[in-house]
């Protein structure tokens, strides 16, 4: 398996690249109609969005070829054709990927990348979505990127710069917090904007459900080989759950403040940070070694600006009550959402009627941009989220307060010392007043 360089090392390329003149020559950036998708990450999410990609094509008018693919290994690669190559899903007749353009290894990205395709979809585990996304944009290519945006703070900045580069550049970037793409949460935000329950003085929030998949290790898988197909219950993979899940609920609670706080901003685009979090968590139930080294549980309240305070719980244990919503409480009001569902109680009643499906919007929304050539960058706020969620999990492990400034500017890297398939010791499982905050 190919050696990778550092992420310092990997990321110093990519800067090099964004601040390259312009007299340097770089794929023409495409406005046909017809897009060729790349994909990185052939897992579940990835394969997926590649069929919600062509199934976009029947709103956005575009006609989608999948190009190219690949990921970190070759049976995740062919698992994907085979999906794709299935009659009930539709898409076989899209994909024009020949063997020659799928690609396994740690470095494959760049192969892809390198193609000729004019959309990336980012789906491999979240440690990674820096790095690709930055090579995405310094090949000039529009990227759809799974959320959440990174796993730490030094990643979330170069995902910001990569937002600054692709701006820059008049690339679109769309992320996967779908909800901003879902019709009751885009006509629940109108309603909030118009003042339908007043003021907003506090919300909660929370994603409490049962366990996950677990991939038992085989014996002659290394280490990382083992936490990257495992990459669930590694911080420095996924980021914890609070992270690479209960992001989506930190991003509306986000999103609606900053609906009321910034009126003029696109409605989808909006958002406000926290002040600072003040969180806990464990690890009570899921202690075996298969489960890493996450916690199985938290529970953050952040402070937001104008003394809104929010309350996050997140829960993956086996026989608990489940409960995945935003809740907005209003001087007039309240606004309870749940994906296909969205209700305000108050003065103003609603209810959302109807059915919609965020998953392929995500793609016809991007893929209208980059025909329209209106660049939509959605890059910033699924960064910004993430780092809300960041921090809560810092603030849970340390027993710390964490607030907003410390976390931007934290130096806390997860990535390993070398990306390549070979030994990695399970870090730690955080202690509360023994972990240092970084």
């Amino acid at each position: 398996m190919t050696k990778l360089s550092t992420r310092r090392e990997v990321l110093q390329s990519s800067a090099a690249l964004i601040a390259a003149p312009a007299i340097l020559k770089f794929p023409e950036v495409r406005r046909a109609s017809e897009l060729r998708v790349g994909v990185i990450g052939c897992g579940g999410r990835g394969t997926g969005a590649a069929i919600n990609a062509v199934q976009a094509a029947a709103d956005s008018g575009a006609t989608i070829k999948i190009a190219a693919l690949a990921d970190a290994f070759a049976d995740r690669v062919k698992s994907c054709r085979d999906e794709l190559a299935k009659d009930e899903n539709g898409v076989a007749a899209h994909v024009t990927a020949r063997d020659a353009d799928c690609h396994a290894g740690l470095d494959a990205y760049k192969k892809v990348v390198a193609a000729p395709v004019d959309v990336v979809v980012l789906a491999t585990c979240p440690h990674f979505r820096p790095i690709h996304l930055a090579a995405a944009i310094d090949a000039r290519k529009h990227a759809f990127m799974e959320k959440p945006a990174g796993v730490d703070p030094a990643g979330i900045r170069t995902v910001l710069a990569a937002a600054d580069a692709a701006d820059a550049h008049a690339l679109s970037i769309v992320a996967g917090t779908q909800r901003r793409h879902e019709q009751c949460y885009l006509e629940a935000m109108q309603r909030i904007r118009a003042g339908d329950i007043g003021r907003i003085v506090a919300a909660r929030c929370s994603w409490n459900q049962g366990g996950l998949w677990v991939k038992p290790r085989v014996a002659e898988w290394s280490d990382v080989e083992w936490q990257l197909r495992n990459w669930l219950y590694f911080t420095w993979t996924s980021g914890d759950h609070i992270v690479e899940q209960h992001v989506h609920n930190l991003d509306v609670v986000r999103w609606a403040l900053g609906v009321q706080a910034n009126p003029d901003v696109e409605l989808h685009l909006a958002g406000v940070d926290p002040l600072a979090a003040r969180g806990l968590g464990g690890r009570q139930v899921r202690t075996q070694p298969e489960y890493g080294c996450i916690y199985d549980h938290f529970a953050i309240e952040y402070q937001f600006p104008g003394n809104v305070l929010a309350s996050s719980q997140c829960r993956q244990i086996d026989g608990s009550d489940s409960a995945v919503e935003e809740v907005l409480i209003g001087t007039q009001g309240t606004c309870t959402l749940r994906s296909g569902f969205a209700e305000i109680s108050g003065p103003k009643p609603w209810r959302f009627s109807g059915s919609h499906n965020p998953y392929v919007q995500e793609h016809v929304d991007l893929q209208r941009a980059i025909a329209s050539s209106k660049p939509v960058n959605e890059a910033r706020q699924v960064a910004h989220s993430t780092l809300m969620a960041v921090m809560g999990r810092m603030s849970a492990y340390t027993g710390k307060s964490v607030s907003w400034d410390f976390a931007r500017r934290s130096k806390l890297d997860l990535a390993p010392a070398r990306y390549e398939l070979g030994a990695l010791p399970v870090a730690d499982v955080a202690v509360p007043g023994r972990t240092p905050l970084v």
